[in-house]
């Protein structure tokens, strides 16, 4: 049973992500650059199998709207969502992006729904900077993240050429997703990496290894798929009991968990309804005590 939660009343005009806390990319740098902890994930607001058009248009962009409204003040995109459609979405919603950090990332191609190949070539990887550059609507990308290292391309080379991106101010900060601790390592000889994306979840902790190091380290986390599948939000979910007697979702627990489980973690839990997005913003009112973390800490979910 899960207890010990302790959802906080607050001024219903304050905005809940308020509540997430910050986090600094970059912090023992030059450049910071900091943002509210719980952020949205850019994915979903895309048609079926992240590819085309949304189903409704306008849904998509007032999702995008309200999430600013809710204290969201960091968007992850990627050029492959769509391909290009989350990115233009993000523009007519809310350029000139005031006090919102747009993070995108390249480096992956799309040949249907559902699939993805990645191509880490240094002509194709300046080319999704400059194409998201023009698509967003910037003259620099304040987070840009290889979405995903090439298995055919020297490590070199992608690194080298995202180091050049940084130096050409093309990209402010660098970031890298679905990534090892050693991989982190070697890019980290070429530039400050200051994010890591990996699967990541309550019932899903296979990068526990990288999240350590990224505590230790300073790095930011951004958990993706943050909410994990039915076996964490279904009904008969080990959540759902205890979240329903108090008040508040599975979904809620599980984001919960990811903000108290490290000062680094930045969930970005995606989707394309608006009353699910505020859902999803209300966890950042949800307070893990230490008892209920450690409940939490011990769940094994399969």
């Amino acid at each position: 049973m899960i207890t010990g939660l302790n959802v906080p009343m607050t001024d219903s005009a304050t905005p809940p992500v308020l509540s997430s806390g910050t986090f600094t990319f970059g912090a023992g740098g030059s450049d910071p650059l900091s943002v509210r902890r719980l952020g949205f994930g850019a994915m979903r607001i895309t048609g079926p199998g992240i590819w085309g058009d949304p189903a409704d248009h306008d849904t998509a962009i007032a999702v995008l709207r309200r999430a600013v409204e809710l204290g969201v003040d960091f968007i992850d995109t990627a050029d492959a969502y769509g391909p290009d459609v989350s990115e233009n979405l993000i523009r007519e919603a809310l350029h000139p992006y005031d006090n919102v950090i747009i993070a995108t990332k390249g480096g992956l191609t799309r040949q249907g729904p559902d699939q993805w190949q990645p191509v880490g070539r240094p002509e194709y990887l300046r080319q999704c900077v400059q194409m998201s550059l023009r698509r967003l609507g910037v003259e620099r990308i304040d987070l840009w993240q290889l979405h995903r290292i090439d298995p055919h391309v020297p490590m070199a080379e992608q690194f080298g050429v995202i180091a050049d991106f940084q130096r050409e101010g093309l990209i402010r900060h660098v970031g890298l997703s679905e990534v090892s601790v050693d991989e982190v390592k070697a890019a980290r000889e070429y530039f400050d990496v200051v994010s890591v994306q990996n699967l990541y979840n309550l019932g899903n902790r296979s990068s526990e290894e990288l999240l350590n190091y990224s505590t230790a380290e300073g790095i930011g986390f951004i958990p993706w798929f943050p909410l994990g599948n039915r076996a964490l939000l279904g009904p008969d979910s080990p959540l759902a009991d205890g979240a329903a007697r108090l008040g508040v979702t599975p979904g809620q627990v599980a984001l919960a968990w990811l903000l108290r489980h490290s000062p680094v973690t930045l969930p970005i839990p995606g989707t394309g309804s608006v009353h699910h997005l505020e859902e999803n913003c209300a966890a950042a009112l949800v307070d893990l005590d230490d008892a209920t973390k450690a409940e939490l800490d011990a769940l094994v979910i399969g």
